[in-house]
């Protein structure tokens, strides 16, 4: 084998194992981030600030990691992917062990933003660097299997964190989740150096001037909306006496979601991914239908399962077609855009449903939100037909 061969055995081997190093630390930083998701709402409202303080805790989370996404193209051009990916994760684990100290609103508010604006680097930086790393004939395969490191801390780490909670205490909860973000900044050493690709755009909302982002990212803000709900306010529907039933619905939904995510990239390598469209935001509907009776166990397990497989399905066809609709110069752009759907969904759910369920009830709350999802439908039949 001669030099060159070897020098290019070594670059086409150098992107693998960036790979690798890339799904460890999503997989780290998403499992501290889960597993805090449903236990401070639970301990915010349990500590004096209600049903009002359960959604700004989750709210005011995503409204900063909404803020640092706009940001996080020009921090990836300026400081590469490798220091972005650590500062994130040390957003994300230092404030989860503070909130042990105190329930207080203020505190809990001002953790709460530090780890969003962690969550927004790393999961902008992500699907960016996939992007990157990966062939299109491949991409959405890939995006396929790091929607799968990203989804499995949700099926563990979700109901992990509520039964810790109970069973522990809530700063149990808070320490592990400041333990497993930091830990992971050892994979974040392995990550490339090199500055994301310079954006050739007016900011990241610029994209929304095309319809063939503007339509994607609006059909997925829709259904995170109803993900933002339902991860907040599931253990605060049930009755009291049935947290495990709300723990069980959240992994059925959390276990759906990264295989669906997972098979839609399978499909969409080699076909029209946009196929998939309509079909994901018509289960995440059903599903989200099926909350309205969030005394019935079997019904909510069943419908959580639901729109987790829709939900999971949404975001793989979703960040394909985005990715596939724009060229590489504009890919940080497409994944910011593409959170902020996702982030700003989850926070504008959270924090209306707060403001609604005490008004209306869980029930009505739930049957409103998935009548977003049904109405969602229309836009994404237009997306398909337009292209075709």
């Amino acid at each position: 084998m001669t030099d060159l061969d070897v020098e290019a055995d070594r670059r086409e081997a150098a992107p693998k194992r960036q790979m690798i190093f890339l799904l460890a630390a999503s997989l780290g930083a998403l499992t501290g981030f889960y597993l805090l998701v449903p236990v401070v709402p639970l301990y915010t409202a349990t500590g004096g600030s209600g049903d009002t303080g359960a959604g700004l805790s989750t709210g005011v989370m995503m409204a900063a990691t909404v803020l640092m996404e706009l940001a996080v193209p020009a921090v990836l051009s300026r400081c590469g992917y490798r220091m972005g990916m650590a500062l994130g994760l040390l957003l994300l684990g230092v404030p989860s062990a503070l909130l042990a100290v105190s329930p207080a609103l203020p505190l809990v508010l001002a953790a709460c933003a530090a780890r969003g604006a962690g969550l927004g680097i790393v999961v902008v930086a992500g699907p960016a660097l996939v992007a990157e790393l990966v062939p299109g004939r491949r991409r959405g395969h890939a995006l396929g299997v790091y929607g799968v490191a990203v989804g499995i801390p949700a099926v563990v780490a979700l109901p992990l964190g509520l039964w810790l909670s109970a069973h522990v205490g809530y700063g149990f909860v808070f320490t592990a989740g400041a333990v497993v973000s930091l830990g992971t900044l050892a994979a974040a050493a392995g990550l490339p150096s090199a500055r994301g690709p310079a954006e050739q755009h007016r900011g990241v909302l610029g994209g929304l001037r095309t319809g063939g982002l503007r339509r994607p990212t609006v059909i997925f803000a829709a259904v995170t909306l109803v993900a933002g709900i339902l991860l907040t306010f599931l253990p605060l529907a049930v009755p009291a006496d049935a947290r495990s039933t709300a723990a069980l619905a959240l992994l059925a939904q959390a276990a759906a979601m990264p295989l669906a995510r997972w098979l839609a990239g399978r499909y969409g390598d080699g076909r029209d991914p946009g196929r998939l469209l309509v079909p994901a935001v018509l289960a995440a509907a059903l599903g989200g239908a099926g909350l309205v009776r969030p005394d019935n166990p079997w019904l909510l397990v069943a419908s959580a399962a639901v729109f987790g497989a829709g939900f999971g399905a949404a975001q793989n066809v979703t960040l394909t077609l985005m990715f596939q609709r724009t060229s590489r110069s504009r890919f940080g752009q497409v994944s910011a855009l593409w959170n902020l759907a996702y982030d700003g969904g989850m926070g504008v759910g959270a924090v209306g449903f707060g403001l609604v369920a005490g008004p209306v009830g869980y029930p009505a709350g739930f049957l409103l939100a998935a009548a977003v999802l049904f109405i969602a439908l229309v836009p994404a039949w237009t997306d398909r037909r337009r292209t075709q």
